[in-house]
């Protein structure tokens, strides 16, 4: 495959990266939504968690899990709280990371030490949070590179009450989001990201309110063109647009409370 054609719509003429195999993979990126009925083994399975769990951690905390899904029953029903998103049923293998302080509730009884109020702050949470999100970005490249395909899953969030009860994860663990594993039986295309230029900025945040929104507007034309090519014209949806109307909708506003009630981030 040629270079350009591995980056797709992430190649930006005179901003050409330095290229080997990983950054080939990385740049190739895309979600998989259609997987062929075949599962992973446990030999790619435990490759992909233990790539997961060489990511970085904050101070070696390893505050997250992976729960590993297999049971089909279970995952049609992750797959109904998810939205009924097929491809939370249908893949090779569906894993949910969690950010996990369980642990370290027991470490502290086991230690004789008095961790409640570290653990119970925003800090920790966060750390929860960052250190599963490393973790899982690990494991979808590793993934990747061994020819599979994966597809994020935030849906599980939309009734975690019912998600923790089917996973059976006590307090201080919050399943975070899923991942579908498998060997793709589509390929998608890829969406155009915003700019390098929007994205990066050097030294501190661009504060040109005119050059931030003309970026934006050259953004929107991309995307727009994109969508009618994809579609045959049906859509032209401009990304701006997708944004306001995805905002304004409120969505999942129980989780502050969820959270607190699971013994996390109080303070």
């Amino acid at each position: 495959m040629k270079e350009a054609q591995v980056l797709g719509p992430l190649f930006v003429k005179g901003r050409e990266p330095t290229m080997n195999d990983i950054i080939t993979t990385i740049l190739n990126h895309r979600s998989i939504r259609h997987f062929e009925d075949k599962p992973l083994t446990d030999e790619q399975i435990k490759t992909i968690v233990l790539s997961a769990q060489a990511a970085s951690t904050s101070s070696y905390i390893q505050a997250y899990s992976i729960i590993g899904v297999k049971d089909q029953e279970k995952k049609k029903k992750l797959a109904e709280l998810a939205g009924n998103q097929e491809y939370v049923e249908k893949n090779g293998h569906f894993f949910v990371f969690c950010a996990d302080l369980y642990r370290h509730t027991l470490i502290g009884k086991e230690e004789q030490k008095d961790v409640t109020q570290s653990i119970e702050s925003t800090e920790k949470f966060m750390v929860g949070l960052i250190d599963a999100s490393l973790a899982a970005q690990n494991a979808a490249i590793a993934a990747e590179s061994l020819g599979l395909g994966i597809c994020y899953i935030g849906g599980i969030r939309n009734n975690l009450e019912e998600v923790k009860k089917l996973l059976k994860t006590p307090d201080r663990v919050i399943p975070l989001f899923g991942l579908a594993v498998g060997y793709p039986a589509k390929m998608t295309e890829q969406k155009p990201r915003l700019s390098f230029e929007h994205i990066y900025h050097e030294n501190e945040y661009e504060q040109s309110m005119a050059t931030y929104l003309q970026q934006l507007r050259e953004y929107d034309e991309l995307i727009s063109d994109y969508y009618e090519q994809r579609t045959g014209g049906k859509r032209k949806d401009r990304w701006t647009a997708q944004m306001a109307k995805m905002l304004e909708n409120q969505s999942r506003m129980y989780m502050k409370e969820f959270i607190q009630k699971n013994k996390l981030d109080l303070r």
